[in-house]
This record gives C-alpha cells, structure tokens and sequence, in this order.
C-alpha cells in the first residue's frame, strides 16, 4: 500500500493542476474577448450598432440581389421563402433564428456552408453583398456605409428582429 498512495498522490495532483490549468483558459479567454469587443458604456454617449442603424447601401443590396439569382435562388426561392428543408431568409422565422447575434455570426455562417453545392466558394464582399440584400428583403433601412466584409467590424453590428426602444428620440417618455 505505501507504494500506491505516492502513485495516488501523483494523479491527484495532476488532476488538481490540469483543473487549474483549464480555469486559468477559460477565464484568460473571457477576459480577452472582453478586451476586444467592450460593451459600450452608457456615459460613453455611444450605442451599439444593429441592422436597424442603416447598416448597408440600397446599391450593395442590388449588388446582392443580382448575386443571389446566380447562387441562391435555386433553393432559397425567388422570394427567399425557401421550402422544405431548406430555410427561409426572410420572416418571422428567419428572424427569430438571428435575433441577438452579430452579422459576424451570419457572414461566416454563410460564407462556409453555402451555396449547398459549393460551400466557402463566396468571397467576403460577396457575401456581404448578399446579406446586405437579405436586409432588404426584410425591410431594415439601408444607410450611407456599406456593409463591411471584414468579421470583425460586422462582430460589432447585431442583427435584431425587433427595433430597439433605444432608437426613439431621448428626452421624451
């Protein structure tokens, strides 16, 4: 048995200092995705950005429109209404789907799945373009600026279902 309990021992600690090992990660990256993408404050005078904040120009959106006959029509439909398994890009349920995660999420999303029959073919500002007409086919405002390409610029833009309160004018009940 005195052999054993040093062999016991050993595991032990190597489960104890695995375990720390793995916290020490998990919150070293919670801090660094803090780090990156601050939320802002509220004495900062700034606001998140979100689809409802003219996020796209009507001539991307036409650039998208015109990608999208080539690529997508073919499964998501002439309307973007899908059908089967394939899943509608405009809706309720297309919203709901989205609701509370960046453009980021659904850039990259779509980048590496479609189209079905040669998905990660699409460039990023093709991409965009697309999404950029997938906003407008579900009636969010076009803007000044283009939808960026760029992951981490389109991180900081949240797609939301539903306009924020936020956007009213403040001052007012």
């Amino acid at each position: 048995m005195s052999e054993r309990s040093p062999l016991k021992l050993l595991v032990a600690m190597s489960i104890v200092a695995f375990s720390i090992a793995t916290l020490a990660t998990i919150r070293a990256q919670e801090a660094g995705s803090a780090v990156q993408s601050p939320a802002p404050s509220p004495a900062s005078g700034t606001s998140p950005r979100s689809v409802w904040n003219g996020v796209y120009t009507e001539e991307q959106a036409e650039r998208g429109r015109e990608l999208y006959a080539t690529q997508c029509i073919m499964c998501h439909g002439e309307s973007l209404e899908g059908g089967g398994s394939v899943h509608a890009l405009v809706g309720a349920e297309f919203a709901a789907n989205w609701n509370g995660l960046s453009m980021g999420d659904l850039l990259d999303r779509t980048r590496t799945t479609m189209p079905m029959n040669k998905p990660g073919t699409l460039s990023r500002q093709q991409v965009a373009d697309l999404l950029a007409f997938v906003l407008s086919a579900n009636k969010f405002p076009a803007g000044a600026a283009e939808l960026p390409r760029q992951a981490e610029l389109l991180a900081q833009i949240t797609f939301l279902a539903t306009k924020p309160s936020s956007d009213l004018p403040r001052g007012r009940p």
